[in-house]
């Protein structure tokens, strides 16, 4: 069974016409591959990058023109599944020179809550956790902070937010409660909102 932060192959077979190849953040390969199945997108096969890029936005781009190079001989079309993602407009600009589209948004947690929505919400005082995020949360958010080790940084790092904003791709009562635990880890008031899958669902259901 693959983890949630290996890279990840599905079903990579380039032969024949019409298919497409998703380059996508590890962080959404389980919503990917939902996607997929749900709506019989069996031309689209799926290429993850290390969920890990996630915390270092400064890679995502050399990795994503890295793997279009590699695999874009071998598919009429490549897609990538990542938002801006912290590149600064970067990654939007890397795409454009190469001639593939992306999905649109400024990161995954805009578009699972749909971008206009997500925007009209204004938001800047919500910390925000996804289903991975909430499963990887030591590993991507407790760990990379030092709050393992120096468990007084919380307040700096979280001081001027008010509420942990549980963006729930599923419905999981065990990830409910433990983004609810981490909440109160991090001193902050919890709310769950049941986003699905978002603009992630038409974005990839209208590659053709």
């Amino acid at each position: 069974m693959t983890s949630d932060t290996t890279l990840i192959t599905a079903g990579l077979a380039p032969q024949g016409e019409g298919r497409v190849l998703l380059i996508a953040c590890g962080a959404l390969a389980r919503e990917i591959l939902a996607i997929k199945a749900t709506n019989a997108l069996d031309h689209l096969d799926l290429q993850c990058l290390p969920a890990i890029l996630h915390n270092h936005p400064e890679r995502i781009v050399p990795a994503v023109r890295e793997a279009v190079a590699r695999y874009g001989g071998a598919y009429e079309q490549l897609f990538v599944v990542y938002a801006d993602c912290g590149t600064g407009g970067q990654l939007q600009a890397a795409c454009a020179d190469m001639g593939v589209e992306m999905v649109a948004g400024p990161h995954c947690y805009s578009f699972f809550e749909g971008n206009e929505a997500f925007v009209a919400r204004d938001e800047i005082t919500a910390f925000y956790l996804t289903d991975f995020l909430v499963r990887q949360f030591e590993a991507f958010v407790w760990k990379p902070l030092g709050l393992d080790r120096h468990p007084d940084l919380r307040d700096m790092y979280f001081g001027n937010y008010e509420k942990l904003v549980y963006q729930a791709q599923t419905d999981d009562p065990a990830l409910t409660q433990k983004a609810k635990d981490y909440a109160g880890k991090l001193g902050l008031a919890f709310e769950r909102r049941f986003t699905g899958y978002g603009d992630l669902t038409p974005a990839l259901t209208a590659i053709s």
